[in-house]
């Protein structure tokens, strides 16, 4: 992977500036667009706000049962979580909390401020591009996203990127070798991110592998 290197100040101000954005962005969102679908698989809009403001709302005690409960799975954790606090939380309730913290310090365990601006930024995404909203996430975010970005937390995803040459068209990033896939780079950090795109974003001869089937 190539990309650039933000400093660690610099990444704490992106990620306040992220979270702010997108505080603006729901706000303009119709009410029928909190249960509209996102890329996280059975989650809409509310859940997404819900996962995102979750670290905001729940103490580390808190947070630790709630693993436990999940028997140690993050990923059920969150799920049940998300689905949870969204039935429970009005959308004004769940935009509150995401305003009040734009600058909160919280990070994902062994993630540091790096992580953070991650999970902001990719959720962020699988809600406009969810949505079909013609958000740009400011290039400087992206490629210290992607500079971050490590075969673990692809890994993680369980995106197989074999034979796969990521080729970024407004960025001077990529990512492998192989059958060309082509796209702006938050797409393609969607793609490094396990989540299938809406038909059209990607181009290439692998594109068709990492896009949503047309009416899905």
């Amino acid at each position: 992977m190539t990309g650039n290197v933000m400093t660690e100040d610099r990444i704490r101000a992106a990620v306040a500036e992220e979270r702010g954005e997108q505080a603006d962005l729901l706000a303009a969102l119709a009410p029928e667009q909190w249960d509209a679908p996102t890329l996280c698989d059975g989650w809409r809009v509310r859940e997404v706000v819900a996962h995102t403001t979750m670290p905001f709302r729940t103490s580390l005690g808190r947070t630790l049962v709630e693993l436990v409960r999940a028997r140690g799975d993050f990923n059920r954790m969150a799920d049940r979580c998300a689905r949870r606090d969204a039935a429970g939380l009005p959308p004004e309730r769940l935009l509150a909390s995401l305003r009040a913290n734009v600058a909160h310090p919280w990070a994902p365990p062994g993630g540091g401020v790096h992580g953070a601006l991650s999970h902001d930024v990719v959720h962020g995404l699988d809600i406009t591009v969810g949505l079909g909203l013609d958000r740009r996430v400011p290039l400087e975010r992206i490629a210290a996203v992607l500079a971050g970005m490590r075969p673990k937390n692809v890994a993680f995803f369980g995106t197989d990127l074999t034979g796969v040459a990521l080729q970024a068209t407004d960025l001077g990033w990529s990512h492998g070798t192989g059958t060309p896939l082509r796209g702006l780079a938050q797409d393609l950090l969607l793609v490094l991110c396990g989540r299938r795109l809406p038909p059209g974003r990607l181009e290439g001869a692998a594109a068709a592998r990492f896009s949503r089937r047309p009416g899905r």
